[in-house]
């Protein structure tokens, strides 16, 4: 699994540590029951990241809902995405709604009224407009994209490894991710059958520079291994069978 380990969360929590940030990568819902039930003992506060996950359900309920709040991201490559740069918060909080209402307008409860530093994030009205439209697609988007899982899951090298989606959770695939060695060779060998692919993502976070001061030399062995491995597929609700039967089978001759 590429998700948090909810098992190593209470050993790292502090008197400092404010919120617990379940990321729902890929488009995975992570396993919210435990880490919501350690952060009601330690009285810390849930935010998801559901950047990758419009649609996605853990136990029948949708991402974006299951704690104090979540962020959604609507970058255009995005399972919902807009023409342009933008993004939402959902709570079910009336207080968390009134604060996020405030610190998108300059900080202002009001007009000419600042409490508190605060953005200008408003989303733009064309934006909006845009995933109006594109909402009412979103779910048979997401099917197309799990019917493409599958067909992937059933058609892949059997020694290809992917990230699996745990029982009770429906993923949106906003990406397809698998593990294989030698990831280089594999990338170069796709590009020359015409196969794009990515890797998402290269660095861990506590290696990035903008972090790296406040881990030291601490190490995430998984995170580490698992970013020296892993290799996006392509996947977008409009591929067809074929096209997908085509990757599977260079994957196969390159491996």
């Amino acid at each position: 699994t590429a998700l948090m380990d909810t098992t190593q969360i209470e050993s790292v929590i502090t008197e400092k540590t404010k919120a617990i940030i379940p990321v729902h990568l890929y488009g995975q819902p992570a396993d919210m029951d435990p880490i919501l039930a350690i952060a009601k003992k330690h009285g810390l506060l849930v935010f998801e990241d559901a950047c990758q996950a419009h649609g996605a359900t853990y136990k029948g309920k949708r991402t974006g809902g299951l704690a104090d709040g979540a962020a959604f991201s609507f970058y255009p490559g995005k399972n919902l995405g807009a023409y342009g740069d933008g993004g939402a918060v959902t709570t079910n909080d009336p207080i968390v709604a009134e604060k996020i209402r405030i610190l998108r307008e300059h900080g202002s409860p009001r007009k000419y009224h600042h409490d508190v530093i605060g953005w200008n994030e408003r989303m733009d009205g064309i934006q909006g407009a845009v995933l109006s439209i594109k909402l009412q697609h979103l779910d048979a988007w997401n099917n197309a994209r799990r019917t493409h899982a599958l067909t992937y899951q059933t058609h892949l090298p059997k020694h290809v490894q992917t990230i699996a989606t745990q029982i009770g959770s429906e993923s949106v695939y906003h990406l397809f991710v698998v593990r294989v060695q030698h990831r280089e060779k594999v990338q170069q060998y796709l590009s020359t059958k015409g196969i794009s692919t990515g890797i998402h993502y290269p660095i861990p976070i506590h290696q990035q520079p903008a972090f790296i001061h406040k881990w030291g030399t601490r190490s995430f062995p998984h995170s580490e291994k698992i970013a020296t491995e892993i290799i996006s597929l392509p996947m977008f609700p409009e591929l067809t069978e074929e096209q997908i039967k085509y990757v599977c089978t260079a994957l196969s001759e390159c491996l």
